[in-house]
């Protein structure tokens, strides 16, 4: 190998989190004074040829090799794990394979948690979630089988600037309620609900993916109760006021369903303390909401579901569901879109928005 191919993979070693920079930063003197970066890591690292030959093959993990599993194709990346299409060799199922990313196998809390997704999907039984079919262990990788369902993020959507009408919206969130009741009839709340941990399937279905912060009433620490992210976090949990419980779940979505139909988060600060900040202290104020393009009800929805104070929140997710029904049956003989200036309908519901002076 060139000693430039060497100083690729070395960082490609670094970014994939099987050296640390401090480690890897010793071998770049001897690299460019043309020491293969094979025979630096067995005498400095204790690494064998074998560890490192395969490292190669896998470029790292990037395209791993799992033994049963052929391996089609990544679906997609996130901060702890790598989602694959791989086809089981005996019996030809096609799945997805989720795999831990390296740093996160050295973590025991990341890594607990991966665990105990896999297994919590193993056991839960629901159209909304993904079905899993076990954890297993390939040598130093730790992965999750998991069924395999083509579609996009809610996240991915908002991102290519597009955002929700209001019964497209409700449905969807209607969905995503469903699946979070038959969790809190498992004693269970999610306490990561978000739209990048939704995703429309290429069929319409909506799935509620990534349990890896779910925990049971029985097992939550009030130390621990403050998990999630920032953006969509309870504000009594910020505040250290206690537990998670489904209202902070309903907390979580109605900050959702406030980014779908806005297209934009309520609470925007510069960096996370300063959004936890926002979101403890400061009302919930959206022109947009206000704007003929929604219904008042609409607003009353998002705004009890955000409520700072849990007790004026619903209290119980078939009091929420009650309430959204009952709205979605409203718009069977109503059309709220008609007078949406400024948007153009779509029939997905989906509405992108004009530029300004179009």
């Amino acid at each position: 190998m060139s000693p430039q191919h060497d100083a690729r993979f070395l960082a490609l070693l670094v970014h994939r989190g099987y050296l640390a920079r401090a480690t890897a930063e010793p071998l770049l003197g001897p690299l460019k004074e043309g020491e293969p970066l094979d025979d630096l890591l067995q005498a400095h690292l204790g690494w064998d040829a074998e560890q490192i030959q395969m490292l190669r093959r896998t470029r790292a993990g990037e395209q791993p090799e799992i033994p049963g599993m052929e391996v089609l194709g990544l679906l997609g990346s996130g901060g702890t794990a790598d989602v694959f299409r791989v086809q089981e060799r005996k019996g030809g199922r096609v799945i997805a394979m989720k795999v831990l990313n390296r740093r996160c196998t050295e973590d025991k809390v990341q890594l607990a948690a991966f665990v105990r997704e896999a297994r919590l999907l193993e056991k839960l039984d629901h159209p909304g979630l993904v079905r899993g079919y076990g954890v297993n262990r390939s040598g130093e990788t730790y992965l999750c089988r998991q069924e395999l369902v083509e579609g996009n993020t809610l996240l991915e959507i908002l991102d290519e600037g597009t955002a929700f009408s209001e019964a497209p919206a409700l449905k969807i969130i209607l969905a995503v309620a469903e699946v979070l009741e038959y969790m809190a009839s498992e004693d269970l709340v999610h306490r990561d609900v978000k739209p990048g941990n939704i995703m429309l399937t290429a069929g319409g279905d909506v799935k509620l993916i990534d349990l890896g912060f779910c925990a049971r009433s029985d097992d939550r620490n009030p130390e621990d109760s403050a998990v999630g992210t920032v953006a969509y976090l309870d504000p009594n949990q910020a505040e250290g006021g206690g537990c998670a419980d489904i209202r902070s779940d309903i907390y979580s979505l109605g900050v959702t369903l406030f980014q779908l139909v806005v297209g934009r988060l309520p609470f925007e600060g510069d960096g996370d303390d300063d959004t936890l900040r926002m979101a403890v202290m400061n009302n919930l104020k959206s022109p947009e909401l206000k704007s003929k393009a929604f219904s008042p009800h609409l607003h009353f929805i998002i705004e009890k579901m955000m409520a700072k104070d849990a007790a004026v929140r619903f209290q119980s997710w078939e009091e929420f569901l009650s309430e959204v029904r009952g709205q979605l049956k409203g718009f069977q003989d109503l059309d709220f879109t008609a007078s949406d200036s400024g948007k153009t309908k779509t029939r997905s519901g989906i509405r992108r928005r004009r530029p300004p002076g179009r």
